[in-house]
């Protein structure tokens, strides 16, 4: 658990861009991801373990996350639309721009896998437990999001 304002300020600043990126992977949404990040950051406050070390916080931070969203996708409430400028919003260095956002036009099965895997450089086995996913899965997933990519960028390049 959180102890003060000040160590919460800095764990937002620390892990506020990952968990928002993770939601807006899964959901597609601005608001519905500032509302999965939202909450993933009460329950750090209110429900935390106590942590090993920063890498086993993130992680945890990131499977509550990965664990919101989809609560959030089986919701009847949750409308599976997302607008393309929605993507736009997620905060990115100029050069992984582009990168990132032909992972977000891959179907989301693909998408966060990747996203966790090569973007938070996680390993296929923390991928694999951070997403409740057998690693033969999380591997099947990252070679074909992988090969969607490669066709993705030869026709852009027609």
């Amino acid at each position: 658990m959180v102890e003060n304002s000040g160590d919460f300020a800095a764990k937002y600043a620390l892990y506020g861009g990952a968990v928002y990126r993770l939601a807006m992977n899964y959901l597609a949404s601005g608001p519905d991801s500032e509302d999965v990040m939202q909450e993933a950051f009460v329950r750090l406050l209110t429900r935390a373990p106590a942590f090993a070390d920063a890498g086993h916080e993130k992680r945890w931070l990131l499977r509550v996350t990965a664990n919101l969203c989809k609560n959030k996708l089986r919701s009847p409430w949750h409308t599976r639309r997302a607008p393309a400028e929605a993507l736009q919003q997620v905060a990115a260095p100029d050069g992984e721009r582009q990168a990132l956002e032909l992972v977000f036009g891959l179907p989301a099965a693909y998408r966060v896998v990747l996203y966790l895997h090569c973007y938070e450089g996680y390993s296929v086995k923390e991928v694999a437990q951070l997403l409740r996913f057998s690693q033969s899965a999380v591997k099947m997933r990252l070679k074909r999001g992988r090969d969607l990519l490669r066709l993705e960028r030869e026709e852009e390049r027609r």
